[in-house]
């Protein structure tokens, strides 16, 4: 009993820790796709997509995913968005990075 105990607490933790980094897995990609969509818009640009990535990670992350940075690019052809941050760990002196990232085509009329 007594080795069962700490096994079975370090069991609960590690799936408690594996469930929070998929969560903040989850939230960056969400992220990292609106602010794709806003950029990959015919009239879209970098700075839109950044600002509604990190709007997005403000208005739902919570204390789930922290530290965030938003990085994007945009190409005639493919608008990019990339989101990095740390997920909430139970687990003392670990921090999980979780960086997603989301790439679409941009919008153009063609002929």
């Amino acid at each position: 009993m007594v080795i069962l105990m700490p096994a079975l607490l370090a069991v609960m933790f590690l799936g408690m820790q594996a469930a929070l980094t998929y969560h903040a897995r989850t939230l960056a990609i969400a992220a990292a796709q609106e602010g794709a969509r806003a950029a990959c818009a015919e009239n879209g640009t970098t700075s839109a997509a950044i600002s509604t990535a990190r709007q997005y990670v403000a208005d739902t992350a919570g204390d789930a995913l922290t530290s965030a940075t938003v990085t994007g690019a945009r190409t005639a052809n493919t608008a990019t968005v990339t989101v990095r941050g740390v997920a909430l760990s139970v687990i003392p002196g670990w921090q999980p990075t979780i960086t997603q990232s989301a790439s679409m085509p941009v919008e153009r009329i063609t002929r």
